[in-house]
């Protein structure tokens, strides 16, 4: 790749997460780390905290549902060609239980399932440090094709 040339999708996600200052973003604000990189297939991982609590004391869902759609987007995101992008249409998300914020690790993979050339799908799972399911998910992303 020249340096006048942009990256692909899979080409800037190693970047990012591979860098030692890594731009600030979602996973700088949870902590996700542990990242696997690979065409149409995505997994970052978590680890619980008290600041991620419920009113009840538990992890909030709206971690388990931030965690799917960012290795859900990414998965598609490593499909997609230079300067092409997306962004989330849909996301539905099923909880299966309760998690603990005592520093539990919780890793989320997506999967796309479907990439086309205006929208792409994509699965996800979330389970714990002993491969216990904790949430699952889909999305329908919009692809941006560059002008």
């Amino acid at each position: 790749m020249t340096s006048n040339q942009l990256p692909s999708g899979l080409e800037l996600l190693k970047s990012i997460t591979t860098a030692k200052d890594r731009p600030t973003g979602i996973w700088s604000l949870l902590g996700m780390d542990g990242a696997e990189i690979n065409e149409g297939e995505v997994s970052f991982t978590i680890t619980t905290r008290p600041d991620f609590a419920n009113p009840l004391g538990t992890v909030h869902g709206g971690i388990c549902a931030t965690l799917l759609d960012s290795v859900m987007g990414c998965a598609v995101h490593s499909t997609l060609g230079p300067g092409v992008g997306y962004s989330t249409l849909e996301l539905k998300v099923n909880y299966i239980r309760m998690v603990p914020t005592d520093g539990r690790r919780l890793i989320g993979t997506g999967l796309v399932i479907h990439g086309g050339r205006s929208t792409a799908t994509a699965e996800g799972r979330v389970v714990d440090d002993q491969g216990r399911l904790v949430a699952h998910g889909t999305t329908t992303c919009l692809i941006h094709s560059p002008q």
